[in-house]
């Protein structure tokens, strides 16, 4: 087992603590980061869903006729 693998619940302790130091220490960058985080989660979300629904949508009728899997 490597060092990482050995030692991950202390790895990301020490992320967390760090993530925390530089939040305290640069505020405004990390907030901008988190708005622009916002907009990109929205915009590659929206059309994933918006695919999804798609798909069900013309799949509707394979199963409205019975022709669902059979699961053994």
């Amino acid at each position: 087992m490597g060092f990482f693998e050995r030692y991950l619940s202390l790895c990301v302790g020490l992320c967390i603590l760090a993530g925390m130091a530089l939040g305290q220490a640069m505020p405004g960058f990390f907030q901008s980061g988190a708005a622009l985080a916002t907009v990109v989660g929205v915009l590659i979300e929206v059309p994933v869903m918006l695919a999804m629904v798609a798909i069900v949508n013309r799949s509707q009728g394979w199963y409205e006729r019975g022709m669902t899997p059979r699961i053994p």
